[in-house]
């Protein structure tokens, strides 16, 4: 599985720089002050980089949703019991949580997949790709072997290829699986260097002891196991979960499909900060949908370099902040499709002249 995983690697290419120019070329034609419309216009521009078209649509989009459970769970971090896992793993397949009424609302697809819930999940809606029934408890022992972690991922980038044969024109990446920010503050700590009190937050609503718990926890986890941060898959196998590997897998899947790919909240954009570790041109595919209220998000998203759309203090998770974002980035499509250049507009251009002179230094200057 190493193997197919490096096949895939290989197939990842950065963006079409010819197109993004092609995009921002019409940017600067369109009858607006030069960046009026702020991050609609990059992300246009960031879309015509993945397609290699100016003009896009997103018609057809779906959201991921891949679920395990954590053995470290046992560890009393988290203050919801694990058995949601399960009932919300089946729940999103009905439109009943979150993220699924959101999708549902809005006409986007929703993909459940189960890569490590810890019993049988009897919902036939539920895609069957489970690793194994929970991962083991990471205080103790690694939370995986290499070989599962691959699995995990693989399963993931099977999901992107199977996106791209059903004609889907972006794709978001969630998850379910209760313990999942301790094993995402753990991943992100191994890579980063962070401090564990600065990327770890109290979840789902942790009270003062059980968070103290949540971070001793973590700490021991990371001197114990000694991930390597220069081998993402060795920190996910030893620190991660089943969801975490599987999200990883969709964003390389997607990179290398060349499908727009949305972050969600903080799980995911540690999925995403590990996919483009594996390949820094996934960087080129993902767009952060919301800031997550989680501690650790904002490193995260530092890490990879890029800007989330919203601020609405969300930290729900599941995908949650995936639909919101499909809105945000169509709106971006209709400016670029819609919009009339001055000279369809009957309006001569010539005044913005200063204007797009001080914009050029403005820009300049922001960028050093």
């Amino acid at each position: 599985m190493e193997t197919a995983l490096k096949n895939t690697i290989a197939f990842i290419r950065p963006a079409d720089q010819a197109a993004m120019e092609a995009a921002r070329a019409r940017q600067a034609s369109l009858a607006k002050p030069p960046r009026s419309l702020g991050q609609l216009e990059e992300i246009g521009i960031r879309l015509a980089g993945v397609t290699g078209k100016v003009h896009n649509q997103l018609k057809k989009r779906r959201i991921v949703v891949l679920c395990a459970d954590n053995g470290v769970c046992a560890e009393g971090v988290s203050a919801t019991p694990q058995s949601v896992t399960l009932a919300q793993t089946i729940n999103l397949t009905r439109g009943m949580t979150g993220a699924s009424a959101l999708a549902h609302h809005f006409g986007d697809e929703i993909v459940v997949v189960d890569v490590g819930v810890m019993s049988d999940v009897p919902c036939a809606a539920v895609v069957n790709k489970k690793v194994a029934y929970g991962t083991k408890n990471l205080r103790h022992e690694p939370a995986m072997t290499r070989q599962q972690a691959l699995q995990a991922m693989m399963a993931g980038i099977e999901q992107a290829c199977i996106a791209k044969a059903e004609g889907v024109d972006v794709l978001g990446v969630g998850e379910m699986g209760i313990g999942n920010t301790t094993t995402s503050s753990a991943v992100l700590a191994a890579l980063t260097g962070a401090s564990v009190e600065a990327v770890t937050g109290r979840g789902g609503g942790l009270l003062d002891s059980a968070f103290a718990v949540k971070k001793q926890v973590i700490r021991e986890a990371l001197d114990k196991h000694q991930p390597d941060p220069n081998d993402p898959i060795d920190v996910l196998a030893k620190v991660g979960g089943f969801d975490l590997c599987a999200m990883c897998g969709v964003f390389l899947g997607a990179a290398a499909e060349r499908i727009p790919v949305v972050i969600d909240g903080f799980i995911s954009v540690v999925a995403a900060l590990c996919a483009a570790r594996l390949c820094p041109h996934v960087k080129d595919f993902l767009f952060p949908s919301h800031a997550s209220f989680e501690v650790g998000y904002s490193i995260a998203v530092k890490e990879l370099g890029l800007q989330p759309f919203l601020l609405l203090d969300m930290r729900l998770g599941e995908g949650s902040g995936c639909p919101l974002a499909f809105l945000t980035m169509e709106a971006a499509c209709a400016v670029m499709n819609e919009m009339a250049t001055f000279a369809e507009a009957a309006i001569n251009d010539d005044y913005l002249e200063e204007i797009r002179k001080g914009d050029q230094f403005t820009v300049k200057e922001a960028e050093k």
